[in-house]
C-alpha cells in the first residue's frame, strides 16, 4: 500500500558547549501564545511532562543562574524504607502542594510537597513492572499495576474507587483481554501495561509493552469515572483493517508495535498522538515482509472514538529495534513566516520528524532515500529522512565511545544484518531512547538527552546469538538543543554518561534546566549553552524527569532517584524522593558506586594461568566445557581471569575444536595471539596492572577479560 509519508523534498567538556551550529534566537512563540488547549503547569506540575503537550517546562523562576548555587535539599524520604532491590522510573506529579508517585514495588504515594511527609500509601499488588507515572483528574489518582490492572484511587485518601483488568494471562475476553472484537483474532503473547497514565476530559489513556515479545500492541481509552473501556486501538491492524496488508501472512498477530510511553493530546483538535514501538521479531524481518504498520509510527487518533486520523512511519520494516517511542511534544512553531501546529516525534534514530498536528505533513519535508539491502531480511527499499539535520552522528565514530569493538562487521543507520553480528549506531539504546524531552518557550528549542551506545545485531534465528551490546564497548552520551523551526541542532554536548533512558529534562522560566544521570547526580544547567551551574548527589541513578512546583511563594524542584537497569546493568538503585529549594539544608546523599563505563563482563573472577578458547566455563566443574561454541559471548574459559603482575597466561585452542580461534586485546592492544588452529597455543606475560578486554578475531562476540593486579 502507499506509504503515508509526505515527500516534500529532499563534544565538549562537561561545562562547555560544542560548536553552535545555529545562532541562539528568540522563542518561536512566547509561552502565553502557545495554545491554552495544551495546558500550562502554573504552580503545580499536574501530569507527567507537565501538560498535555509534554513540554516538561515550568513557569517557576525563583531559581536562576544567579540563585541556583543556594539550592539545597528541602526534604528527603526513602519511599520503600531504603530498599535498593528495584529500579525506579516513575516521574512525580503535583497538585495543590501534594506529590503523587508510584514505585516499582507497586505502591502509590501521596507526599506533602512542603515537608516530605507521606500522607497515604496504597499497595496495588506484588507483580513488579516499570511504573512511569500516575494521572490526576476528577478527584482521582489513576495508576496501572504489574498485574495489568488499572486503578482509580481517591486523591485525598488513596482508597480504591474502581479497578479494571485490561490484559489477562491467556489474552482472552473482550474488554478484559487481548482479542480483537472486530474480527475475533487474538493478540498472541501476553503484554504488560506501561507508560504514564494520561487524563483528559473524562477519559484516561493507557499503553502497554511486550513482556514476552510478540504481544500485539494496543492503546486504550477508559472512562475515568468507571474504568469502562471506551476504545482500543490495535497497533497491528487486523484482517480488513487499514494497514493489515503491510504485514506478510499472519505476522500481524504477533507483530509487537507496543505503545510503551504516554501520548500527547491536543484538546482543540480532539486528537491523541501516540508513538508505537518496533515490529516483532525485533531483529528478524524474514517472516514479516512489508512496512509493518503501525510499528515505528506516530498515529493521530480521535481522542473520543479511537479512529485513526493520520499516521507517519519513521522506520519501515524495522530490523534494528529503532522504535522511536517517545512522549511526543506539541508546539506552535513559526516556519517560513507561518505559524504551524506541530508535533515533534522521534528519538532512537537520532533525528526529529516535525509534523503538522492536523494532517501529518512533514513541515520540513521528508525524503525517502535508498538504503542498503538484504533480501533475506526483506528490507525496505527506502527509509524516510526528514529535512534539517540529525542531532547526533548516525554511524560509529572511532574518536568517541561509539568506536566499534574490533573484528565485528559494522555500519551506520539502516545497515542490514543476518547471522553475523554487526555493530550499528545509533544502537537499540540510543541516540535518544525514552528520556522525556523538554520544550523551552524562551529559547524556542527542544532539549533531548542521547546515548552514544552501539548495538551488535544479528537476527537471533536458529539459536544464533543476538549480541545486543558488545562486551567491552564504551558507553557515553550527551544533550542536544534542537531548533524546531529548522529541525537543526543548535548545539550538542557529549558528556560522561548515556542520558537516553529516562533521564528527562526540565526547563524553567528561571532559565535553568535540570537533568539527572546514572551516577546519581542531578545537574542544573544554563538553558542557553548547557553549562553546569549546580550539582547534587541523590544517592541513586536519576532515571525520571525532575519537576518544579510552588508552595506559599517558594519554588521547589523534586525528583525520584531510584536507578535503572539500562543501559548500564550496575546503575545504583534506591528509593530516594528529593525536594530542593533555595536555602534548603538537607545534605546530599552518600555517593554510590557509579556504573562502569564499559559493558563489563559479569562472570566471577577465576585464578589460574590458562584460557581455553571456544569453550564455555563449566561452572559446576570449574573447568572448560566439553564442546566448542562459536556464538556464545562467554566462550572463553574462564571468561574473567584475575592474575598478579608478572603472570604468564597461555591461550589454548584445544585439539577437540573444529575451528580456528584467536585472542586479541582490544582498545588497550596488550596482546595478539594471531590465528590459532586446533591444538595450538599462545603465551603472554602481563607486566602492567590493569583491566584487559579481548575477543576472538574469528568469532568476535566471544569476549573475555583479564584483570592484572
Amino acid at each position: 500500500m502507499e506509504r503515508r509519508n509526505f515527500l516534500l523534498g529532499a563534544a565538549a567538556a562537561l561545562s562547555a558547549p560544542a560548536a553552535i551550529t545555529e545562532p541562539a534566537q528568540a522563542a518561536t512563540e512566547p509561552l502565553e501564545r502557545q495554545p491554552a488547549s495544551l495546558g500550562v503547569t502554573g504552580k503545580d506540575f499536574p501530569k507527567v511532562c507537565g501538560n498535555l503537550g509534554n513540554h516538561n517546562y515550568s513557569p517557576m523562576k525563583q531559581v536562576t543562574a544567579r540563585t541556583v548555587r543556594r539550592l539545597g535539599g528541602a526534604w528527603h524520604v526513602n519511599l520503600e524504607g531504603g530498599s535498593t532491590s528495584a529500579a525506579q522510573q516513575s516521574t512525580c506529579v503535583v497538585e495543590n502542594g501534594v506529590l503523587y508517585v508510584q514505585t516499582t514495588q507497586q505502591n502509590v504515594f501521596a507526599v506533602d510537597g512542603r515537608t516530605g511527609a507521606v500522607k497515604w500509601k496504597t499497595n496495588l499488588g506484588t507483580k513488579q513492572t516499570n511504573m512511569r507515572g500516575v494521572a490526576l483528574g476528577d478527584g482521582l489518582v489513576f495508576s496501572t499495576s504489574g498485574a495489568n490492572i488499572v486503578y482509580a484511587l481517591k486523591k485525598e485518601t488513596g482508597q480504591v474507587v474502581w479497578q479494571r483488568q485490561l490484559i489477562t494471562e491467556d489474552e482472552g475476553g473482550g474488554d478484559t483481554g487481548g482479542c480483537d472484537p472486530q474480527n475475533g483474532q487474538c493478540g498472541g503473547l501476553t503484554g504488560t501495561l506501561a507508560g504514564a497514565v494520561v487524563h483528559w476530559d473524562g477519559l484516561i489513556y493507557v499503553g502497554m509493552q511486550g513482556s514476552t515479545g510478540g504481544a500485539r500492541g494496543r492503546a486504550y481509552a477508559l472512562k475515568a469515572a468507571t474504568g469502562e473501556v471506551v476504545w482500543t486501538f490495535w497497533a497491528c491492524p487486523g484482517e480488513g483493517q487499514f494497514g493489515n496488508d503491510t504485514w506478510e501472512g499472519d505476522s500481524w498477530k504477533t507483530g509487537g508495535a507496543v505503545p510503551w510511553i504516554h501520548p500527547a493530546i491536543d484538546a482543540d483538535l480532539g486528537l491523541v498522538y501516540w508513538t508505537f514501538g518496533g515490529s516483532y521479531p525485533r531483529l528478524d524481518g524474514s517472516g514479516r515482509g512489508g512496512d509493518n504498520l503501525f510499528a515505528n509510527s506516530i498515529v493521530a487518533i480521535d481522542a473520543k472514538t479511537g479512529v485513526r486520523k493520520w499516521h507517519f512511519q519513521s522506520v519501515h520494516h524495522d530490523i534494528w529495534d529503532l522504535d522511536n517511542v517517545m512522549a511526543p511534544v506539541l508546539v506552535d512553531v513559526k516556519i517560513k513566516g507561518r505559524t504551524r501546529k506541530a508535533v515533534v516525534y522521534g528519538s532512537k534514530a537520532g533525528m526529529f520528524y516535525i509534523l503538522d498536528r492536523e494532517s501529518g505533513e512533514a513541515l520540513h519535508g521528508v525524503e525517502e532515500r535508498p538504503v542498503p539491502q538484504d533480501p533475506r531480511q526483506k528490507t525496505a527499499a527506502t527509509q524516510p529522512f526528514p529535512g534539517g539535520k540529525p542531532f547526533i552522528t548516525q554511524a560509529p565514530e572511532f574518536g568517541k565511545a561509539t568506536r566499534p569493538v574490533p573484528f565485528y562487521a559494522w555500519g551506520g543507520l539502516y545497515t542490514p544484518h543476518w547471522d553475523r553480528a554487526t555493530i550499528i549506531f545509533p544502537g537499540a539504546g540510543g541516540g535518544a531512547d525514552w528520556a522525556h524531552v523538554s520544550y523551552n518557550p524562551h529559547t524556542g528549542w527542544i532539549y533531548v538527552g542521547y546515548g552514544l551506545i552501539n548495538s551488535g545485531f544479528s537476527n537471533s534465528r536458529d539459536g544464533r546469538v543476538n549480541t545486543s551490546r558488545p562486551l567491552g564497548e564504551y558507553f557515553a552520551g550527551g544533550i542536544a538543543a534542537v531548533d524546531p523551526r529548522t529541525n537543526t541542532p543548535v548545539w550538542t554536548l557529549d558528556r560522561e554518561w548515556s542520558l537516553a533512558h529516562g533521564n528527562g529534562i526540565l526547563t524553567t522560566a528561571g532559565r535553568v534546566m535540570f537533568q539527572g544521570g546514572p551516577d546519581g547526580l542531578l545537574h542544573a544547567m544554563d538553558d542557553t549553552d548547557g553549562t553546569v551551574l549546580w550539582s547534587f548527589q541523590c544517592g541513586a541513578g536519576v532515571h525520571t524527569s525532575p519537576i518544579s512546583y510552588e508552595i506559599d511563594g517558594e519554588q521547589y524542584v523534586a525528583v525520584l532517584a531510584g536507578g535503572n537497569g539500562l543501559p548500564y546493568p550496575d546503575i545504583p538503585r534506591g528509593d530516594h524522593l528529593w525536594a530542593f529549594k533555595l536555602g534548603g539544608k538537607v545534605p546530599p546523599a552518600a555517593t554510590p558506586t557509579p556504573p562502569k563505563k564499559r559493558n563489563d563482563i559479569r562472570a566471577a573472577a577465576v585464578t589460574g594461568t590458562t584460557v581455553t578458547l571456544g569453550r564455555v566455563w563449566d561452572a559446576a566443574g570449574q573447568q572448560p566445557g566439553a564442546t566448542e561454541s562459536t556464538v556464545a559471548q562467554n566462550a572463553m574459559s574462564p571468561q574473567h581471569l584475575r592474575v598478579p603482575k608478572g603472570t604468564t597466561v597461555t591461550f589454548v585452542n584445544p585439539a577437540g575444536n573444529a575451528n580456528a580461534h584467536a585472542a586479541v586485546s582490544f582498545f588497550e592492544y596488550e596482546f595478539d595471539s594471531g590465528v590459532l588452529m586446533p591444538g595450538q597455543s599462545f603465551t603472554h606475560t602481563f607486566a602492567t596492572p590493569g583491566e584487559y578486554f579481548y575477543n576472538d578475531a574469528i568469532f568476535p562476540q566471544n569476549t573475555g577479560k583479564i584483570v592484572v593486579y
